[in-house]
């Protein structure tokens, strides 16, 4: 954690999404006012889907020029492509197939059936390549300075697919990496890096449920990002931590003000 770190913490889990959610529509809309062209980072799981899900129900979300947005993922599942476990399958279910997006600006992260087949590394250095194409030299990697890059926190502390004390999260140089043998499946994923996630602009972590109560505490509380992951993920010029009362159970209270209504 920096000691920029911002903690959120709502009621319940629907209210943090539709609180996230309203929170992504801002930024987006103010990074094209500012820059015409906005970069997000997805992420998947029940707190990333969960968003999506809200910010397509939200009228607000007409404000976005959805033509004029790069997303981007911080990690995938290494399957092929259709298959209902892959991030993107799931983005778009809940809201890429029912906005506007400019496909072409769609930087999904290969499948296992695609170009490279199985071969998850060479998947992680085509998409590393991408990133880097897309990069401007006022950017601080070779990646784009995104604008919010999103990551859910799961229980063991990790985030996108970088696991506590496995290769990837140790990873100093490169910006997306092949994972092999994750604790959960599937055992192949595909990841950004701590390097490429620390050159977005914001970092958004995600965390709702009793199930993540620890982990919050323990990436919140200066434990190290090889053990912890999350403690690890931070932005440029902003770190936030958007919880509800669950997943905020075991912070001290001097950490975060009072829950929204």
């Amino acid at each position: 954690m920096t000691a920029a770190a911002q903690v959120v913490v709502h009621r319940d889990k629907e209210l943090m999404a539709q609180a996230a959610a309203a929170r992504l529509i801002t930024k987006i809309v103010d990074a094209q006012a500012a820059r015409g062209s906005a970069s997000v980072v997805l992420t998947g799981g029940r707190n990333g889907n969960g968003l999506l899900a809200a910010l397509a129900a939200s009228p607000a979300r007409d404000a976005v020029d959805w033509g004029r947005l790069d997303l981007w993922w911080g990690d995938e599942r290494f399957l092929p492509e259709g298959d209902m476990d892959r991030n993107v399958t799931q983005a778009r279910a809940a809201l890429l197939d029912h906005v506007p997006v400019d496909l072409a600006r769609v930087h999904a992260m290969p499948a296992s059936d695609g170009p490279f087949g199985r071969d998850a590394d060479t998947a992680a250095e085509a998409y590393a390549a991408e990133l880097a194409a897309a990069s401007r030299p006022e950017n601080h990697a070779d990646v784009p300075s995104f604008d919010v890059l999103l990551l859910g926190v799961g229980p063991d502390t990790h985030v996108a697919s970088l696991f506590p004390e496995l290769p990837a999260v140790r990873e100093t140089e490169r910006t997306v990496v092949g994972v092999h043998g994750a604790p959960k499946p599937p055992p192949t994923r595909i990841s950004l890096t701590l390097p490429a996630i620390r050159a977005a602009r914001e970092v958004w972590l995600l965390a709702a449920g009793e199930d993540k109560a620890r982990a919050a505490h323990i990436a919140l509380s200066g434990a190290g990002e090889i053990q912890a992951p999350a403690a690890g993920a931070y932005g440029r010029s902003r770190t936030l931590w958007l919880l509800d009362n669950a997943a905020a159970s075991e912070l001290p209270r001097a950490l975060y003000p009072p829950a929204s209504p």
